[in-house]
């Protein structure tokens, strides 16, 4: 009984990824399937292939990586045809991902502390909301932190999706210390003994010094709260631009210590292939990916479903 729960999850999981994926798999796969249908391997649909998957945002580095085993395969005889190319992308990228824990790092006493960042119009307030849902059907109580007190609207957008998913909020009036509010939110999620406390942060551009310098305040003001949090470092990405999204979060590694990455808006865009090149060129694991714009529409990533939703038919 309890197998048959699991395995229905996992199949309903995957489904959604599917559907999730379907802008990404009719343009990339469906060209890739008309390009290498019949066609016998050389240099020339080499090339070409080359250029199909950097358009579709695996990135250089990730395709260039691609490119030489490919390239290699063929020279040792393995492969030879274009109609083989397909399995042979799906079998190398299944490699690509070693074996690591996408979900969270649960602290072993006390509170799990999530601080989330990410530029404004990336969909950070609605991953907050997914992640406390989620978090809350893990069987967590859930605190969320408002120290986005730039802007008015940020403070009110987060509210609303606390009391929607039903998780309390901390948050002071606009204009406020970010830091104070961390604190206060760290100090009521201790003595209300919450299991979670995700903290929101004021959503800023990485070239932005004065706010990088204001996230990595709250981070230490947390630390001193809570000793070893936060627990996770999240950025929230947006998966519709791209290896913009990847600049983004090379100059976010710098100021902060990040854990992972929340993937949002994977569902609206034709470009998932930047998980690929998140693998590759930032070393940082997607622990989360939106695919949608409720609550529920949230999974822990999974790479083999990954490959497989992408690859299929």
């Amino acid at each position: 009984m309890v197998f048959n729960f699991i395995k229905k999850a996992v199949g309903a999981s995957a489904e959604k990824l599917r559907a999730g994926l379907t802008r990404t798999r009719t343009a990339l796969m469906g060209s890739l399937r008309s390009m290498l249908a019949g066609r016998r391997l050389d240099q020339a649909l080499l090339d070409e292939l080359r250029t199909r998957l950097i358009a579709a945002d695996l990135g250089v580095a990730s395709t260039d990586q691609i490119m030489s085993d490919l390239g290699q395969a063929w020279k040792q005889g393995r492969i030879s045809s274009g109609d083989e190319v397909l399995a042979f992308l799906k079998a190398e990228m299944r490699r690509y991902w070693p074996v690591e824990s996408r979900e969270i790092r649960w602290a072993t006493s006390g509170p799990t502390v999530i601080l989330v960042a990410g530029i404004n119009g990336a969909g950070k307030t609605t991953s907050i909301a997914k992640l406390g849902q989620w978090c809350r059907q893990q069987n967590k109580t859930v605190v969320v932190a408002a120290c986005d007190t730039f802007r008015a609207a940020a403070v009110e957008q987060l509210s609303i999706w606390a009391e929607r998913v039903d998780v309390e909020i901390v948050k002071h009036q606009m204009g406020g210390d970010p830091a104070a509010v961390a604190f206060d939110a760290c100090e009521a999620a201790v003595a209300r003994k919450r299991d979670v406390l995700i903290i929101d942060t004021a959503g800023r551009l990485h070239t932005q010094d004065h706010l990088m310098r204001e996230l990595q305040k709250i981070r230490r003001v947390i630390g001193k709260v809570i000793p070893a949090a936060p627990h996770e470092s999240l950025l929230v990405l947006d998966a519709t631009i791209g290896q913009n999204a990847i600049r983004q979060a090379q100059e976010f590694k710098k100021a902060i210590d990040l854990t992972g990455i929340f993937l949002a808006k994977l569902d609206g865009t034709a470009k998932g292939g930047i998980v690929v090149a998140i693998r590759h060129q930032l070393g940082l694991p997607v622990k989360f990916v939106g695919l949608g714009e409720t609550p529920n529409d949230i999974e822990v990533f999974d790479p083999e479903s990954f490959v497989d939703a992408l690859f299929s038919d």
